[in-house]
This record gives C-alpha cells, sequence and structure tokens, in this order.
C-alpha cells in the first residue's frame, strides 16, 4: 500500500484555506446563540428563530447567484465570498466594543454568512472539478471530509474555553479572521481554471434559477440521493435540540458532558472518511452509498434511549460514532458521485441548488420538532425522528446508472490512499 499521494501544489492550497476556515466555524460553534443568550438577555424564542430564519433566508438570497456564479471565473467568487464574511463577522465585535449590537444586526449577519456559505461551497466545487483529473475526486472529498471532523471534535471545546476566557465575541473574531487567511490560501493557488466559463446573459432568466434543480430532478441516480440526502440531513439536526434539553435539563448531564458525547464520537468521520476509498475501489460508488445510507439511518433512534450517568454518556457516545462513522464514509462519495454526474456547465448552480434546499428544509424541520419536543417531550420528539429516519433507505438508488454520469474511478487511483 503506497503512502498518501500527494494531488499537487495547488490542492495543497486548496485545501489549507478550507483547513483554516472549517477551523474557524467550528471553533465559533453556537456563537451566534451564545452572544444572544449571554450579551443580548435573548430567550428561547429568539434563539431558536436565529436559528432557523439565518439559514433559511440566506438559502433564499443565495438562489440568484447560482447562474451567475457559473459563469464566473470560480477562484475570484470564492475569495470575494470568503471577504464578504470575513467583513460582516467582525461587524459583531466591533458593535459589541461600541455597545450598540443588536438581535437584528445578528440575524441580518447570520443570513449574510449562510448566502456566503452555500455561494462558496458551490463554487469551490466547481473549481475543484475543474482543478483535479477525475480519479483522483474520491480522496481530495475525504481529505475534506476529514478536515471537517477533526476541526468538529476539537473546535467547540476551544471555542466553549475561549469564550470562557475571553468574552462572547471572541470566537466570532477568530472566526473572521479565519476566512481572511482562507481568501489568502486561495489567491496563493493561481489561475487554476483550465476551462474558461462560457459568457452568459447579462441578466438572469428565471428559467436559469431552477436549472440546479431541473439537473438534480431529472438524474435517475442524484434525485433519490437529493431527497435521501435533505430528509436525513434534516431529521439528524432536528432531533439535535430536544437532545440537548434531555440530556442537559432532564437528565442532568453537565455541559462538558455534553460536549464530550459528540466531540470523541467525531472520531468516527476520520476513520470513515479513510475508509471511503478504499471500500469504492472493492464495492464500487452504489453499493457502499447504499450500504451507508442503510447504516446511517438505523443509529440516531437508539438516542431515543439514552439514560443517566456514565452508562448513558458512553450509550450517546456509541450511537453517534456509528452515525458519525456511516457519514464519514457516505459523505465524500456522494460528494464525488454528485460531481461526476453533473456537466461542468452546471456545477455551480447544482450545488447551490443543493445547498440552499437542504439549508432552509433542515430551518423548517429544526422549528417543526422544537414544536414537536414542546408539545410531547424531548424523548418523543427523538424517537419520532428516529422512527422516520428508518424509513430514508428507500430513497437511495437501487442500480448503478453509469450510462449518464463517469465511469467509476479506476481502483489503482483511490486504493493507494485513505482520504
Amino acid at each position: 500500500m503506497a503512502g498518501r499521494r500527494s494531488l499537487g501544489r495547488r490542492f495543497g492550497w486548496l485545501w489549507g484555506a478550507y483547513a483554516v476556515s472549517t477551523a474557524g466555524t467550528w471553533l465559533a460553534f453556537e456563537a451566534f446563540a451564545l452572544i444572544a443568550v449571554l450579551a443580548l438577555d435573548a430567550g428561547p424564542t429568539q434563539v431558536s428563530l436565529l436559528a432557523a430564519v439565518g439559514p433559511a433566508v440566506g438559502a433564499a438570497v443565495s438562489v440568484p447567484l447560482g447562474p451567475w456564479v457559473e459563469i464566473r471565473r470560480k477562484r475570484p467568487v470564492m475569495m470575494t465570498a470568503d471577504l464578504v464574511r470575513c467583513v460582516v463577522l467582525l461587524s459583531v465585535p466591533v458593535a459589541f466594543a461600541l455597545g450598540c449590537l443588536g438581535f437584528g444586526q445578528l440575524l441580518l449577519v447570520s443570513v449574510a454568512v449562510a448566502a456566503a456559505d452555500i455561494t462558496f461551497n458551490a463554487a469551490a466545487g466547481a473549481f475543484l472539478k475543474d482543478l483535479l483529473p477525475r480519479q483522483d475526486l474520491l480522496v481530495a472529498n475525504g481529505r475534506f471530509e476529514a478536515t471537517t471532523w477533526t476541526a468538529s471534535m476539537v473546535g467547540p471545546p476551544l471555542g466553549g474555553a475561549a469564550i470562557g476566557l475571553f468574552g462572547p465575541v471572541t470566537t466570532v473574531v477568530a472566526d473572521a479572521v479565519s476566512y481572511l487567511v482562507s481568501a489568502f490560501g486561495i489567491r496563493a493557488i493561481g489561475d487554476a481554471e483550465k476551462h474558461a466559463p462560457r459568457p452568459g446573459p447579462a441578466v438572469t432568466r428565471a428559467g436559469d434559477l431552477l436549472e440546479g434543480w431541473r439537473h438534480i430532478l431529472a438524474d435517475p441516480v442524484l434525485r433519490p440521493l437529493f431527497f435521501n440526502s435533505l430528509l436525513v440531513n434534516s431529521l439528524i439536526m432536528a432531533a439535535s435540540p430536544p437532545l440537548l434539553i434531555l440530556m442537559v435539563d432532564d437528565l442532568h448531564f453537565a455541559p462538558w458532558q455534553y460536549a464530550l458525547a459528540f466531540a470523541v464520537p467525531c472520531t468516527g468521520g476520520l476513520l470513515g472518511s479513510r475508509l471511503a476509498p478504499r471500500l469504492v475501489a472493492r464495492h464500487g460508488r452504489n453499493r457502499v452509498l447504499l450500504a451507508t445510507g442503510m447504516l446511517r439511518a438505523c443509529w440516531p433512534v437508539g438516542l431515543a434511549f439514552t439514560g443517566p450517568g456514565a452508562p448513558g454518556l458512553a450509550w450517546v457516545m456509541v450511537v453517534e460514532f456509528g452515525l458519525i462513522t456511516c457519514c464519514g464514509v457516505f459523505n465524500p462519495v456522494l460528494a464525488t458521485h454528485r460531481l461526476d454526474r453533473t456537466p461542468t456547465g452546471r456545477v455551480t448552480r447544482t450545488l447551490s441548488a443543493w445547498s440552499a434546499s437542504g439549508k432552509a428544509t433542515t430551518a423548517a424541520v429544526t422549528a417543526l420538532w422544537g414544536v414537536l419536543a414542546a408539545w410531547t417531550t424531548p424523548r418523543t420528539a427523538i424517537a419520532v425522528a428516529g422512527v422516520l429516519l428508518l424509513v430514508t433507505p428507500l430513497l437511495l438508488p437501487r442500480r448503478d446508472h453509469a450510462a449518464g454520469a463517469g465511469h467509476e474511478p479506476a481502483p489503482a487511483a483511490v486504493e493507494s490512499d485513505g482520504g
């Protein structure tokens, strides 16, 4: 087995930029909610509004940007999105220092960041497809996945400690600086785009806004994967607030125990991202997507049986480890399959449509599950989400429609790297 294969200097800069900005994002995990509670005395309704409305409106704002980005070079768009996120985030500590920070500003900043997130990720997907040969995409996506889980494991505990030591806006400053560093990293890549975007109309037509969804819904593989991803991701995220209430309020776990219950299982994401290329090399993408898509739906219902004390904490860790390991395999394979089945001229619009739909659906389902938990109990809300997740594998594609896409990557191209 060969060692870690280099994907080139330019990919190294892209990966480094992604690592820095992802670290900043997870360091500032739940920062706006904490600022709203600690600095603005916001109540549960305002915190829920901040969590749901910002991403949902940001997703809507990002939709018309998809066709606009499609006909432009992606590296300048990515740099601009980074700089926009840096500037709007820095407005929060500035307003806090001046004593004029309000809830409305937090809401507007969350909208701007969400829209810039979607725009950046859509442009980055198209840029990656142009930067690397197809046989290297799974390895690259595996490395991004491993980076995400590493940051999610380390970032929140460090961010919580930083807020405790230096105040509620500390991690927002760090997140803003991370985007500035990311912009410099992307600039260092140089002009790596092989295919110049084709000129498009000066005015975006209404039909262009729907092109991403048209492509997804017309593809026999992407269509079921799209609906499966929407349901799975939204139901997993919707169960998170009830689980927090169950563990901290009802079962009296300390906040550090709650954080530990989700930090430790993130090692499963690292494991899964390293296994993904080897599993695809041996079994093929479609089988891996089907198997891990089914397995990841089986774990969350176990959270409804969380009990008190050390056994309950260990149970949450085991369930989350299983779920995250399956996601660590599924996510980079899905990202690669999606790029492979999407023509170069539609990548940005397709990824924008996918991401915007995901954020909007998650926001709506999370709000709905908050109402369900209030009407019943947090444990009931978790159980309902878990049971519904058991049905989601029915949406996974059962056959590999290779004719409409690229071919499977050659085994030799992926089995030499663990992600």
